[in-house]
């Protein structure tokens, strides 16, 4: 069985696997048709990850399909076409027994600190399996994305008529676009890549962008009458970026970082203090997300077809990783075809 290792950061290599023992109680065996390559993958190629451990398999968005299940399970069958919740929680720490699977004490993530997808078949607990009979594996693939920004934005309880910054406009603050402007937020995107604020206002209907200038404050101000944002959503996982939108938010704001950065983040307090802000951070997704991801997908109120700007395959992912890094080769999402 065919899969691929990053060995160490910038480096990967095709190997051959043993193929995966019969799945157990309450597992799957699964088939890997589709992979997205997100920000945590990048970054655990250029060895940024502060949670990334080497050797890995990467891997953790994923369009999958059931090929066998194990005793006692109920919720997929053979053939179902699934997306993979990739957060391998204990079920009885602290953390899993007020409902945080998220950030569960032993958290091990697909790809990250655990082997993923990058590999023609493996099992996971049935659990982690979200299916869809509607839902193509690209599809399918994009739901772990679309997570991220779920959460993010459901942590600051973003409202309707609130006015939403969100800083880094790659797949995951494109993700929190989404779902602020599904909350009825007013959404207001900062980057200091033009062309990724022009697909937000061509393709994600952002009417307000800004690119990163020393006029920032001015500009925050006209497009909020004055008032500052709300809620600030920083998804660059950039310190320097994390620690200037301390600045950025309104009376009573909410600051809610979902990039990592393994930099120190600083900030003089009173700029924090006077406006009375709360920081907040948000780690990953809940398994709620994905169903309700998956039911927004099928009747069409998230639509998918823009995300995916670059493909490659199996064989040629090693080749071309390197670029996905580079911001300027315009990726927003790309998908690795396994099969």
């Amino acid at each position: 069985m065919k899969a691929i290792v990053l060995q160490q950061p910038g480096h990967f290599e095709r190997i051959e696997m043993d193929e995966p023992a019969k799945p157990a109680p309450g597992e799957a065996l699964v088939a890997v048709h589709r992979i997205g390559i997100c920000g945590s993958d990048t970054s655990g190629y250029l060895g940024k990850m502060p949670f990334y451990s080497y050797p890995r398999i990467p891997g953790h968005e994923l369009g999958v399909q059931v090929l066998k299940v194990g005793p006692a399970v109920t919720n997929v069958a053979p053939g179902d076409k699934c997306s993979v919740e990739p957060y391998m929680n204990c079920g009885h720490c602290i953390a899993c027994r007020k409902g945080a699977s998220n950030c569960c004490a032993t958290l091990k993530v697909l790809g990250v600190m655990t082997d993923g997808g990058l590999r023609d078949r493996f099992i996971v607990p049935a659990r982690k399996l979200h299916p869809s009979t509607r839902l193509s594996f690209d599809q399918l693939a994009l739901v772990e994305t679309l997570a991220i920004g779920c959460h993010a934005v459901d942590r600051p309880a973003l409202a309707a008529g609130e006015n939403c910054l969100i800083i880094g406009a790659g797949p995951i603050g494109l993700s929190a676009i989404v779902f602020a402007k599904i909350a009825g937020a007013k959404v207001i995107v900062l980057d200091v890549n033009a062309h990724r604020l022009e697909f937000c206002r061509k393709v994600m209907g952002v009417h307000e962008t800004i690119v990163a200038s020393d006029q920032l404050d001015a500009d925050l101000r006209r497009v909020t009458n004055g008032d500052l944002p709300d809620v600030v959503i920083d998804a660059t996982g950039s310190n320097v970026s994390m620690s200037n939108a301390f600045g950025y938010v309104a009376p009573t704001g909410r600051l809610v970082y979902v990039g990592i950065t393994t930099k120190d983040v600083t900030f003089k307090h009173p700029v924090f203090h006077k406006p009375e802000g709360t920081l907040l951070c948000s780690r990953n997704a809940l398994p709620r997300d994905f169903t309700k991801i998956i039911g927004l997908i099928e009747t069409g109120k998230i639509d998918t077809q823009p995300w995916i700007t670059h493909r490659t395959n199996f064989e040629e992912l090693a080749g071309v990783f390197d670029s996905y890094t580079k911001p300027e080769t315009g990726v927003i999402k790309a998908m690795v075809e396994v099969q």
